[in-house]
Order: structure tokens, then C-alpha cells, then sequence
């Protein structure tokens, strides 16, 4: 009897990969990760030249990513279809052999092999290893620290409604705003309403060799990859300040 094994594989820097992950990758027989057609899939590229040489490859091709409206019935129906067929697979497969579920950041942490793992839930054995959070490796690029002293962090998704997510910046004192890309304009309004634009910074492919930090207000908002947070740090009490 095998198991699925997802392997959270951190922020994108091989280097920034558990031991453990890091061990399990090279030691598996069948790995399979997500990827939008015709890409290699940012997970697999993680991996490239750990694999052993006689792993088996199941690439889980997303049958539509951004070409229509996440919260459409047909995006929701497509991908619920699309996460059935993998559940039962992966089932399958694991009946006799450990399958490695790649994924990068953390699993737990807005992963989407979660999709999966609601589906495979009583069906198989199911391990998870944690990985370091995409934002983490993406602050520390920054080199701030993102919270201190009794500041409150609030992790928002762009895809959020405007008047939403301004709400939410005004009550919060250090924000991560995942999910941009194609809703960068509306964060950057949100964020100049909050009064926060000037505080804000844009990391695009954080820890990875084409990495780059800089801050919002000096970014065109149509420039921005998938890979992008945005970031604004909190000003609490620093270690240092009188009690």
C-alpha cells in the first residue's frame, strides 16, 4: 500500500527546501506536480536536476487558468472536473506506490493540491511536509522585517472587491496581498485610498534567479507576473524600544 506524499518545496530557491523535502524528492519513483498547459510548471522547474533518473513524470495540466472568470459556473465546473480525474489517479496509483505531490510554498498555506486532498481524504494515506511560505522568502528579499511588536498581519487576495480589500487595509498594520497579477490596478487604488501606496513594495519571483523588488507606486500596473506579492510592512514597537 502506498501513499501520496505532498512535498511543500518553499519559496522557489532549491536551496530554501527542507532537508526532508529535499530527501523525499530525490528518492522518489513517481512525482507529479500542476503546470498550465504547455508550461513546464513552477514546481517542476524547482526540481529540475534532483529527479532520479528513472522517476516516473505526471504532469496535472490545469484545463483553464486565467481565460475566463475565476467565480464563472463553467471555471468552477472545469476545475472541479479536472480536480476529480487527479484525486481518483492519484488514488489509484497509490494502491501500490508512494506518489509525490510537488507544490510549491506550503501545501497547508493556500495550496492547491488542498483541492486534492479534500478529495482523497479517507481514501488513502495522505503525508504532508511543510514548506516554507512564498511570502516569507518574498519579505526577506525586501530585507524588513515584516511585523513587529503588536502589529497586526493580514494576508488578502487581489481578487478580493475594491471597497473589500481597502476595508481591510485600513485595519491591519503590516498587509501580504497574494494573488495580483491581472489585479494589480485594483490593489494599487485600494492601497492609495488606505492611504499605504507609498509604503507598499512589489516582489515579482521572490527568491528566484530573475527576482525583482521594488515599490508599487514606481511599477506600470500592468506589469506584473503570476509570481508577484505585494507587501506592506507593519511599524510597531521595535525590540529595542523602551517598554
Amino acid at each position: 500500500m502506498g501513499r501520496v506524499i505532498c512535498c511543500g518545496l518553499g519559496p522557489g530557491d532549491p536551496d530554501l527546501m527542507s532537508v526532508r523535502a529535499d530527501r523525499t524528492v530525490r528518492a522518489a519513483k513517481h512525482v507529479a506536480y500542476f503546470r498550465k498547459k504547455g508550461r513546464p510548471g513552477q514546481a517542476r522547474r524547482i526540481v529540475e536536476g534532483m529527479l532520479a533518473a528513472d522517476v516516473t513524470e505526471y504532469p496535472m495540466e490545469y484545463p483553464v487558468t486565467t481565460e475566463i472568470a475565476f467565480d464563472s459556473p463553467e471555471y468552477v465546473q472545469l476545475l472541479a472536473g479536472f480536480y476529480d480525474e487527479w484525486a481518483e489517479r492519484l488514488a489509484r496509483l497509490s494502491r501500490a506506490v508512494d506518489v509525490v505531490v510537488l507544490c510549491e510554498g506550503d501545501p497547508y498555506f493556500y495550496g492547491s493540491f488542498m483541492h486534492l486532498h479534500t478529495r482523497l481524504q479517507g481514501r488513502v494515506e495522505i503525508e504532508v511536509i511543510a514548506g516554507i511560505p512564498g511570502m516569507v522568502g518574498c519579505w526577506n528579499g525586501v530585507g524588513q522585517p515584516i511585523a513587529l511588536g503588536d502589529d497586526v498581519t493580514t494576508v488578502l487576495m487581489g481578487t478580493l472587491t475594491e471597497p473589500e480589500l481597502e476595508r481591510r487595509m485600513r485595519d491591519s498594520d503590516a498587509l501580504v496581498i497574494m494573488k495580483t497579477g491581472r489585479n494589480l490596478a485594483k490593489v494599487r487604488r485600494a492601497l492609495a485610498a488606505a492611504g499605504r501606496l507609498d509604503d507598499a513594495w512589489l516582489v515579482e519571483r521572490g527568491t528566484m534567479p530573475d527576482e525583482r523588488v521594488v515599490r508599487l507606486a514606481e511599477v506600470d500596473a500592468a506589469d506584473c507576473p503570476y509570481f508577484a506579492i505585494v507587501l506592506v510592512h507593519g511599524k510597531g514597537r521595535h525590540p529595542d524600544a523602551a517598554e
